[in-house]
This record gives C-alpha cells, structure tokens and sequence, in this order.
C-alpha cells in the first residue's frame, strides 16, 4: 500500500512539473493589433475645431491655456489657437510620433476646501471628478525639438473622436489603447 502511495506521489509530481514546463513556452505575438481595433467601434470624426485646455509640453509654451484645438488640413497640421484665436504653436501631422486618451481622477477645489470644514454628513472630501486629456508625442524632424504635450478635453466622446482623427490624418497605427507611428 506504502508503495503504491509513494509511486501515486511520483506520477503527480512528474505531471505538475510537466505541465509548469508546459506553461512557461513563450507566447506567439500578434504582428498587428488591427484584430483587437476591428472589434472596437470605430468613433466619429471630430469637428474641425475643438475647445480645449493646454497643460503644457511644448517647447517655449510654460504656461497654461484655454482655447481651441484645429485640424488644419491644407497645412496637415494640428494647431492650437488661445481664446482669441491667435495661433500659439503647431504640431506638423508628420511630427506626431504617438498618441492617446488619459483619464484622471482629481479632487475638485470646493471638495478640498470642504474637507476641512467640520460638519456632520456625507464627507466632501471624497468626491471626485473625471478629466480628459488628449496626450501627443512629438518629434519634429525640421526644427528637432521633440517632447510631450497634453490637453484637457470636455468629454470621453470628445476625447475618442479626436484622437481617432488625429491618428487618422497623421498616419498612426493603433497598438492597443495608444496609436503610435511605425518606423519605416
């Protein structure tokens, strides 16, 4: 019966290894994620102009903005113009090396400035919105400045759209959740 048990043991042992052995092969890689993008509906076109807020990224733009993003076509450009519609920088479609859509969840200032006050009730404190940002790599072979640059969007169907577009117009091929440019 000993024998028996201890043979048991062995077989089982020999199949757990096997199959551990089994399980560590590497995985065949897709050469493109188009399957994962067909299944995703695709969104709609964004309109030619967009309201959005700069963050920051560009180079010689420190500061902050709120204004309008533009496809401009003609010029294959993705411009951003301030509230009184002057240009303030452009990115050449042909710059943008990589593209994608970020969600943060922050604190709003009346729910930080509540959280301090004492009171009785549901706490303040925890509240927190979405924000949206549109987020572009860029390397521009003509000036060679490259960097990082994010802008704040209204909505998700915004956020989509414009992206979908953007990747569109500047030739970008979708891996995953981001759209980046394949080297040639």
């Amino acid at each position: 019966m000993f024998k028996t048990l201890k043979s048991t043991a062995v077989v089982a042992l020999t199949l757990a290894i096997a199959v551990g052995i089994l399980a560590q092969r590497p995985r065949t890689a897709t050469q493109d994620s188009s399957s994962d993008s067909s299944s995703m509906p695709t969104p709609p076109a964004a309109p030619a102009t967009v309201k959005a807020k700069y963050e920051g990224g560009v180079f010689g733009y420190p500061k902050k903005a709120d204004g309008t993003l533009n496809f401009e076509d003609s010029n294959e450009r993705l411009v951003f113009k301030n509230d009184q519609q002057k240009e303030l920088f452009p990115i050449p479609y042909k710059a943008i090396t990589g593209a994608y859509g970020d969600t943060h969840a922050v604190r709003p200032k009346a729910a930080t400035i509540g959280s301090v006050v004492p009171y009785f009730g549901m706490p303040i404190g925890m509240i927190k919105t979405k924000v949206r940002y549109l987020t572009v790599q860029y390397s521009d072979p003509d000036s060679n400045v490259s960097g990082v640059t994010s802008f704040r969007l209204d909505n998700k169907d915004i956020l989509d759209s414009v992206l979908y577009t953007l990747a569109q117009k500047a030739g970008l091929t979708r891996r995953g959740e981001v759209y980046v440019r394949k080297k040639t």
